[in-house]
């Protein structure tokens, strides 16, 4: 966790403001908690049902089975594209991810 800060809604409502990032990376995800019923009904489904978010990895099968072990929920099984090896799976929000290893440099 790069930063865990508390804010304020836009109604003057506490939240909290956090940002991951793996060891040394320059990007991160900020994480934010709902606010309200139209965000809550989005959950999951940010991405109209597609892939929104990738996961880059260097041993696709290693990472594939230490996911499925750990019961993460994959949507397709695992294939090989011109462009790397994949299978898609969904978060505990509901959304969904490609878990990939590119063909050649990345």
């Amino acid at each position: 966790m790069v930063e865990d800060s508390p804010a304020q809604s836009n109604d003057g409502r506490p939240k909290r403001w956090v940002v991951v990032r793996p060891p040394d990376a320059e990007t991160g995800i900020l994480l934010a908690r709902a606010d309200g019923e139209r965000q809550v009904s989005a959950i999951g489904d940010q991405h109209a049902g597609r892939v929104g978010f990738f996961l880059q990895v260097e041993d696709f099968e290693s990472r594939y089975a230490h996911m499925r072990d750990a019961g993460v929920e994959f949507l397709t099984d695992p294939r090989t594209e011109s462009y790397g090896r994949f299978v898609v799976f969904r978060d505990i929000a509901g959304n969904r991810w490609d878990l990939i290893e590119p063909v050649g440099p990345a």
